[in-house]
């Protein structure tokens, strides 16, 4: 398949590249900075240059074109202001939901994060940033032309993946590994059944292929 993952450069996708390129598949990153391109090509990705926050639909539907999966992995990440949650976290995810619909690409995967919710209370910066997240998720749940399924990481670490997870409507608070949460994207990228599914991420004691077999009913 051909996969194409905005925010290609953030630390779950690199590793998300790595595990599709190496398991066969032709994948592409999008990012904002053209000197980001090396370290893509070394997770065996093809960089595509675009800022997601004054690209237009029609540019971004151009990066997507001919994609079998589109993945949401961007984010303004930490140290950005509430303004950067409402572009990047809210308004990238929007315009790429919109472009993979003009694209034709109707498997699309956002990464979220547990708590994301449009009604979140709050003034701080965080508290915005589970706004916006939370807004995105609604945005893309009420795309006809789209197969989603949204992931719902709890509190992610460095700490080497051990491949077993908890994954499920609702799993509670927890910790879990970037790279187990890669692996995940990885086998919902290769599960088309787990369209229409939030699904929220913590460590467990389930291999990942299996707990993403479970939740698709296979």
């Amino acid at each position: 398949m051909r996969i194409v993952i905005a925010g290609g450069h953030g630390q779950i996708a690199q590793r998300l590249e790595r595990l599709l390129s190496a398991g066969g598949h032709e994948v592409a990153g999008v990012i904002r900075n053209p000197e980001q391109a090396d370290a893509l090509r070394a997770a065996g990705a093809e960089p595509v240059v675009l800022d997601l926050e004054s690209a237009t639909v029609e540019m971004v539907a151009a990066a997507l074109q001919g994609a079998d999966v589109a993945v949401f992995a961007a984010g303004a990440g930490p140290g950005s202001g509430v303004e950067r949650k409402h572009t990047v976290d809210r308004g990238a995810a929007v315009l790429f939901a919109d472009a993979a619909e003009r694209a034709g690409v109707r498997r699309c995967i956002v990464v979220s994060s547990m708590g994301a919710d449009a009604d979140h209370p709050g003034d701080e910066v965080f508290d915005a940033y589970l706004r916006a997240k939370g807004a995105a998720d609604d945005y893309v749940r009420a795309r006809s032309g789209l197969d989603w399924t949204i992931l719902k990481p709890g509190m992610l670490t460095n700490d080497a993946g051990t491949g077993l997870v908890r994954l499920e409507a609702s799993t509670g608070r927890g910790p879990v590994p970037r790279d187990d949460v890669a692996a995940v994207l990885a086998e919902l990228a290769e599960t088309p059944a787990t369209a229409g599914l939030t699904l929220e991420l913590v460590s467990g004691s389930v291999p990942v292929s299996v707990a993403v077999k479970a939740v698709a009913g296979e």
